[in-house]
């Protein structure tokens, strides 16, 4: 084998490891709010990007397996809680050990709509 031939190897290797290693880190899904909203999920604040309304967090633990526990608080109460749908992430498998062991479970739906309906239902475009 010639050295391009392995140089090439060796960057496809390093880009496979790199997606993998990037994709085990953080779940992300859009979130459609009400204004002047603050969005709590697991119990944490979360950034809710103003253009997109992206949030990107870390993964969650098996007990999330039933659902993502979030709210919603306006001015220092709830406006709304409720769990957000989960699913187990293929991706924890392929970056062992500790997606697998401890961050399985990220959002099951590209978009949550939190406007009008109490519960979080899956939005489909």
């Amino acid at each position: 084998m010639n050295t391009s031939g392995i140089l090439r190897t060796g960057l496809l290797s390093v880009a496979a490891c790199s997606l993998i290693f990037t994709l085990g880190c953080h779940t992300s899904a859009q979130f459609k709010t009400p204004n002047d909203t603050q969005l709590y999920i697991n119990n944490r604040p979360v950034m809710v990007e103003a253009n997109s309304g992206r949030v990107v967090t870390r993964p969650f633990f098996w007990s999330a397996s039933a659902g993502i526990p979030y709210q919603l608080m306006k001015d220092g109460s709830v406006v709304q809680s409720g769990k957000l749908s989960s699913g187990f992430r293929i991706v924890s498998i392929f970056w062992p050990p500790y997606a697998f062991i401890y961050w399985p479970i990220g959002f099951d739906s590209p978009v949550y709509d939190l406007t009008n309906d109490p519960s979080a239902t899956k939005h489909t475009p």
